[in-house]
């Protein structure tokens, strides 16, 4: 869902007791723990530098890890906004059941935690707890974004486009694999065509 994400401050809104916000906070609940069995793997490294300006904005998903409060989504973003204390804001969105499907919304919020590289972020949006969000792949003019986390647990690939050009797929999926991730579980999300 960020990506998505990509997906930083700004106040928690009150939505509706959504699928996605339950499934956002049980997301960054697990994210809070560490995996055993990635622990022979070795650490998994982020991009060298992330511009937080130029990251900003809206991401489309492209791809992700499924997850159980992302079921029936389609049309995924995942938009960033700047915000008080230099937080970001967050706003996932999804259609439920199809790209005419009800409109699903999530609150949350974003911190950098690493400011020597800005790739190293948090996410929260359920009260105190915060999720790893680590930019481990990032196109120079920031075309697309793959969002891990340290565990390999989760995976989003994200681009500023509804569809993203078979060859840059490709590439991505080979990195991921030298990451040591298992791209053949990656479910790719449902966007609409672009406009001509």
């Amino acid at each position: 869902m960020g990506p998505s994400p990509f997906t930083l401050s700004g106040e928690m809104t009150a939505l509706r007791c959504s699928s996605l916000l339950l499934g956002a906070a049980l997301l960054t609940t697990a994210c809070a723990g560490s995996t055993t069995k990635t622990q022979s793997l070795p650490p998994l490294e982020t991009v060298a530098q992330v511009e937080v300006p130029r990251y900003l904005g809206t991401w489309y998903e492209i791809a992700s890890y499924p997850q159980r409060f992302q079921e029936g989504c389609t049309a995924t973003t995942a938009t960033y906004v700047a915000g008080k204390d230099g937080e970001i804001s967050v706003l996932n969105r999804c259609r439920k059941g199809g790209l005419d499907g009800t409109l699903d919304e999530a609150q949350g919020r974003a911190r950098v935690v690493d400011a020597s590289t800005n790739a190293k972020l948090e996410v929260s949006f359920f009260g105190p707890f915060w999720g790893d969000y680590w930019i481990i792949d990032l196109d120079e003019d920031y075309r697309y974004a793959v969002v891990g986390h340290p565990g390999r647990d989760y995976l989003w690939i994200l681009a500023r486009e509804p569809q993203l050009d078979e060859e840059v797929s490709a590439g991505i999926l080979e990195r991921l694999r030298e990451k040591h991730y298992d791209t053949s579980r990656l479910q790719w999300t449902l966007q609409p065509e672009p406009k001509s």
